[in-house]
């Protein structure tokens, strides 16, 4: 049996759709590679204090008891089934008496429960869940029920765990022998389990011990391939010539540097000489620079970008969205002064020109733009991934500086890399404000040297971050704009964020369920929809402006120069401002629904705020009540604003599976088990041995199966090229 065999032979049309559609699966190496999350014992109860609003889950709890009572709004009876783990409770609510098994959920039955998990008045519950109970041998399959330990899975709405046991276990029981990649050699330094007793034992232990060892085995194959494969990167880049850029002393970096109204950080200076130093190489540049918020990575990415202007290059920079791009083209332009119009009266002799191009210019302004670029004219391009079209030609391409990596993938910053002119490689420096702990850069920027900016400039103010529980305390929401009105009377301005735009969503307003039938799972609050309530009420008195990405590029842009000309007072935006806009007289910030963002983007989110004299207020407004992770993460932000403890934090708590994502090329993650915070060694390990199998064979022509291990965390256009003869 192939890794790559469909599953529909196997498992029929049925269970084959039903892993499709639920999960993405459709082969046997994607349902062998679905591993169970934690193991149940029969008889054990899962702890429910935790689970997170929106997961879906499997818990194993014992009934308390049972509720019905007559819907007022609609016919029907509605069934609340009390369960517990001895320390919490968990609601179970059905809608209707037609669920199969429904009157055997009596106080003292105990089963499996699995559903999505909402909240409802402020307390958890599982809506019309499915349920199999645990006190009878017709609904439990024997071996699950007998087995020592019983699997749960990942699941989904439609799909619950019991039975994507059950086409794993079919799966194992016609499978062959799977080969293994690794040399028995290699196994027993490394005191490895075979690859075929690490995917039985994962699925069907028999005891911790096993599984424990299973995953060893598992983890360092994930390790392995994801290091085999930057190892390769590497060894191909490297391999390429790039521009030399050495310092030129009369050139414009040397006058930009003298006109400086401020003193560079000390982190400034050294990673500024560093970039330096790799610029003047042969061999391309290849570095990460991350800070925190305010640190100062755009002058850093500055002065590096002008270096190669004074060599005769061009400098590229590539924002994830127009309305930073914008904002890029207008700071670069203003800090260079006369520095950055060429060509224009006033301009410096040594001048240069700062280019924005974005897919939405107008045809007469792209047209205009793409001559400056191709011609030379330009020696700084700003824009989104429209520069990286094959439309748009470089005279000589020398530097790529991509801000924000995080929102890019592999292939955009290799399109880049391919843009230099004749057989020359353009330098890559890649940047973020999101800290990322170190076992991440290994894996995830294991092809970059890795420079951190941890200082703030002189003159940054502090920011205070409070959490606003408008559930258990709605007068706080009240306040928070009082808050706002405060700080535009005392002369400064305010942000409030949402997590949506409201135009999509505005159909689906009129198709609410009744009240009762309400999960407790509402849409969070979106610009379009708060925009007019704050207008027509809190903060009637106020200027206010509105910035969302579905605004044409030219709105977008008066908007965010209005604000910044301090002709608004207050901005109700998406997280279209989260990076790069740089509005120093701005001093607070509400986000609404701030449990729809991630760690790292409410720090990302703050940082717009406090860039000025004046002390920033960030007012995190959340309905999620307290004890669930999500206040957790939310108290977590509120409590320091060091980001690289934060990204620590993020780690923990996230699924770490998804920070690959497609940053490695693969459409999928290749990490099911690898734990990047946790599992530090094995990546360590993993890249001693990856870098010298690499460096004895950089085809892996004698290593077949680590060969195929990489084509499974790279696409197979990515493979090909890493592989090309």
């Amino acid at each position: 049996m192939r890794d790559d065999q469909r599953l529909l032979p196997l498992l029929g049309k049925k269970s084959a759709d039903a892993l499709e559609n639920a999960l993405d699966i459709r082969t046997v190496g994607e349902l062998l590679r679905h591993y169970p999350f934690r193991y149940a014992r029969r008889g054990e109860l899962t702890a429910i204090r935790g689970l997170e609003t929106g997961e879906h889950v499997t818990v194993m709890a014992k009934v308390v008891k049972v509720d019905q009572r007559r819907m007022r709004n609609r016919s029907g009876t509605m069934t609340t089934v009390h369960i517990t783990d001895g320390a919490a409770q968990l609601s179970c609510v059905f809608f209707t008496k037609r669920v199969k098994g429904l009157n055997r959920l009596a106080p003292g039955v105990q089963g499996l429960f699995a559903g999505k998990v909402t909240v409802y008045r402020g307390s958890l519950q599982l809506a019309h869940p499915e349920f199999r109970l645990l006190d009878d041998d017709e609904e439990v399959d024997a071996q699950e029920f007998t087995s020592e330990l019983i699997p749960v899975y990942p699941a989904a709405t439609t799909l619950q765990s019991w039975s994507i046991a059950a086409s794993v276990g079919q799966v194992l029981d016609t499978m062959e022998t799977v080969p293994d990649p690794l040399a028995g050699g290699l196994r027993e330094e490394l005191s490895l389990m075979e690859l075929d007793t690490a995917i039985r034992a994962i699925h069907r232990p028999t005891s911790e011990h096993e599984v424990e060892a299973a995953k060893d085995r598992l983890k360092w194959d994930e390790a392995l391939s994801v290091q085999l494969a930057l190892s390769l990167g590497r060894t191909e880049a490297a391999g390429h010539p790039a521009p030399e850029c050495p310092p030129k002393p009369d050139g414009i970096a040397a006058a930009f540097d003298k006109q400086l109204p401020f003193e560079l950080t000390e982190g400034q200076r050294e990673v500024g000489e560093t970039i330096e130093a790799e610029l003047a190489g042969a061999h391309p540049m290849n570095r990460l620079l991350q800070g925190e918020v305010g640190s100062g990575k755009t002058i850093v990415a500055l002065r590096a970008m002008l270096r190669v202007v004074d060599a005769g290059k061009q400098a590229a920079l590539l924002a994830p969205t127009e309305v930073l791009a914008a904002q890029h083209a207008r700071s670069l332009r203003e800090m260079l002064g006369e520095l950055g119009n060429a060509g224009e009266l006033g301009s410096a002799d040594n001048a240069t020109r700062v280019t924005l191009l974005t897919g939405s210019m107008t045809a007469s302004a792209r047209k205009k733009a793409l001559l400056e670029v191709v011609s030379g004219e330009s020696g700084i391009v700003v824009g989104t991934h429209a520069i990286i079209q094959e439309t748009v030609s470089f005279a000589a391409l020398g530097l790529v500086v991509v801000d924000e990596q995080h929102r890019f993938g592999v292939e955009q910053r290799d399109a880049l890399r391919g843009r230099g002119s004749g057989d020359s490689t353009p330098h890559v420096l890649v940047m973020t404000a999101t800290p990322i702990p170190r076992t991440v850069a290994m894996t995830v920027y294991g092809d970059l040297a890795v420079s951190s900016l941890r200082q703030l400039p002189r003159g940054r103010s502090p920011i205070g971050t409070n959490v606003v529980p408008v559930a258990e305390k709605p007068a706080w929401l009240e306040r928070a704009w009082q808050r706002v009105t405060e700080e535009v009377a005392a002369g400064h301005q305010a942000y409030v964020v949402c997590p949506r735009i409201g135009e999509d969503d505005a159909a689906a307003e009129d198709e609410q369920p009744p009240a009762e039938n309400d999960n407790g799972q509402r849409k969070p609050i979106a610009v379009l929809e708060l925009a007019p309530m704050l207008v027509e009420g809190a903060l009637r008195e106020l200027r206010v402006g509105v910035l969302h990405g579905q605004l044409p590029a030219d709105e977008k842009d008066a908007c965010m120069r209005a604000f910044a000309a301090g002709e608004l007072d207050v901005l109700i935006a998406t997280t279209v401002i989260e990076v790069g806009v740089d509005v120093p007289n701005s001093t607070v910030m509400v986000i609404m629904d701030a449990e729809r963002f991630g760690i790292s983007q409410l720090h990302q989110l703050r940082g717009r705020v406090g860039r000025g004299s004046a002390a920033g207020l960030c007012l995190l407004v959340t309905e999620s009540p307290s004890g669930s992770l999500s206040r957790e993460r939310l108290d977590a932000v509120a409590s320091t604003t060091d980001g690289f403890e934060l990204a620590k934090l993020d780690l923990q708590l996230r699924r770490e599976g998804d920070i690959l994502g497609a940053s490695q090329s693969g459409t999928r993650s290749a990490l099911k088990m690898l734990s990047l915070l946790r599992d530090e060694e094995i990546i360590s390990v993993a890249r001693t041995y990856a870098d010298s199998i690499v460096a004895e064979d950089p085809q892996l022509a004698a290593h077949p199966g680590m060969r195929a291990m990489v084509t499974e965390v790279l696409d197979e256009e990515r493979a090909a090229y890493l592989f090309k003869a």
